[in-house]
């Protein structure tokens, strides 16, 4: 299987056309898919709009190839994008539905909450519901408390929902293969930090299926858990730490539910030492539901007590030397390694 140095943008682009071009019944719905910031192209037929692909490019050029049947541009109204993807997803399409940024879900909620989530309990299993709802999660572009936030935790909360949070471009492309392919609704959280970021990436389709963890660094003193953009920082903080001898597992879960408990209880069993970095919430977050797992079922294996770096309990800061106090990075996991290590 040949690879081309990739973005994380264009693996998700790839993996849209390549599921769009194999399965007719992918269709895509959210605004500005086919506009954003374009103009128009005079080279096209009918003067059709050359598409920009919604704020950040991960669609551009898609309206272009397959169409306004199945590149569906719709007006402001996440409610009414949702609702009509969960319906046509019961109905025999599989859509992907774009919300642009994940802090939009508030007023989409009961789509996916109540709806969505639920139809295949509620009709006894009959009923398929394979929606796929993507959308830019994280801080760090000082785009403020409405546009900057994480809430794969509040995604995973839901019984029915996958929730995915890809770290790379490789992990973007299957992952998100696997989700148009998947029967169920499934919330795809893509970090706007992370679309430059280049990786190998199969040019031919490929899956990676969900709750199976990603080791990015072996070590045998420290387990750093970590998703989405800080494994990066992850990485970094493990890099300066083997400089000290300190020797770090990374593991990267990849998707929030279902979550792969027996490779963190693996990796956990071996080190002893456990490092969460989570960026979604301080309170009821994703980190402390993997710390209440370690702490249930590997309580016997720990050497010292948990810890996590979390952002505080506030909405994110505009300003960015105060977004960035805000946000976990690798000196605070540095320190928080260092901290379990000599406990």
């Amino acid at each position: 299987m040949t690879t081309s140095k990739t973005t994380y943008r264009e693996a998700i682009k790839a993996a849209l056309a390549q599921e769009m071009e194999r399965d007719a019944t992918v269709v895509q719905i959210g605004e500005d898919l086919r506009g954003g910031q374009a103009g128009t192209n005079p080279d096209l037929e009918s003067g059709k709009l050359e598409a920009f692909g919604g704020v950040l490019g991960v669609t551009k050029g898609l309206w272009t190839e397959f169409g306004s049947d199945r590149v569906i541009d719709t007006p402001i109204t996440e409610s009414a994008i949702i609702g009509m993807a969960a319906g046509a997803a019961l109905t025999g399409l599989r859509p992907v539905a774009e919300l642009m940024f994940m802090d939009f879900f508030g007023v989409c909620y009961d789509a996916l909450y109540n709806q969505a989530a639920k139809f295949r309990y509620m009709f006894g299993g009959k009923a398929r519901t394979p929606l796929v709802v993507r959308g830019m999660i994280g801080a760090g572009f000082s785009a403020a408390a409405q546009h900057s936030q994480s809430p794969y935790n509040v995604f995973a909360a839901v019984p029915g929902l996958k929730v995915v949070a890809p770290s790379n471009a490789y992990d973007a492309k299957g992952l998100l293969i696997q989700s148009i392919r998947d029967d169920d609704p499934v919330v795809f959280c893509e970090h706007k930090t992370l679309y430059d970021l280049k990786g190998e990436v199969p040019d031919e389709p490929y899956t990676i299926p969900f709750g199976v963890a990603n080791y990015t660094r072996e070590g045998t003193d420290v387990t750093i858990i970590a998703l989405s953009a800080m494994v990066n920082a992850a990485n970094t903080a493990a890099d300066k730490l083997a400089t000290e001898g300190i020797s770090v597992e990374v593991v990267d879960p990849r998707t929030v539910s279902p979550l792969d408990e027996e490779g963190i209880l693996e990796s956990v069993a071996s080190t002893g030492r456990v490092v969460i970095v989570d960026e979604s919430a301080a309170r009821c977050g994703f980190g402390h539901d993997v710390a209440a797992l370690i702490a249930t079922k590997a309580f016997g294996s720990l050497k010292a007590p948990i810890e996590l770096v979390t952002p505080p309990h506030t909405p994110v800061p505009f300003s960015p030397v105060l977004e960035q106090a805000w946000l976990p990075n690798a000196a605070r996991i540095e320190a928080a390694v260092r901290k379990v290590v000599t406990a």
